[in-house]
């Protein structure tokens, strides 16, 4: 669920494409499976229906409210919902692909190779999303993303 709300920034959403995904796999759960390579089966599909829905023109409800009042109760009882909040509106600056790259090679912890496969693109394709990720998240001045020094390492 979590690759699925850095993908969409939206815990609905989110929802909503897990639920997508697991409904998408499921019937090939046994022969998937059998190799053992069910959970990157899940992760492709994931991203797939992700990067699927970025044309989509959204049809369902719209929230009637702004979520704020929401928001700054959840901020009471998270003392790092900031820095939550940060990473999502770092990661809504990206481009579909690029926060797909990033959430797969941080979050997901894939080689860049593992990233091509489950993304279906060339290692090459990775390579410069992530580069451009990268870039943008530096510009955008909300998360530091400095080299770390030898006491948080």
């Amino acid at each position: 669920w979590g690759a699925a709300w850095l993908l969409t920034g939206d815990p609905a959403l989110a929802e909503d494409l897990v639920q997508t995904a697991l409904t998408k796999t499921w019937p090939h759960f046994e022969r998937v499976a059998a190799d053992g390579s069910f959970e990157g089966y899940v992760r492709r599909t994931l991203v797939t229906t992700y990067l699927s829905w970025r044309g989509r023109r959204w049809r369902g409800e719209l929230p009637s409210g702004s979520g704020d009042d929401v928001a700054t109760g959840l901020a009471a009882l998270d003392p790092d919902a900031d820095t939550t909040h940060d990473v999502r509106r770092a990661m809504a600056q990206l481009s579909p692909r690029q926060r797909a790259v990033v959430v797969l090679r941080y979050f997901g912890d894939l080689s860049e190779e593992q990233t091509a496969q489950a993304l279906g693109c060339s290692v090459g394709s990775v390579k410069t999303h992530h580069a451009r990720a990268l870039e943008r998240l530096r510009g955008s001045g909300l998360l530091d993303l400095s080299e770390p020094t030898e006491e948080h390492r």
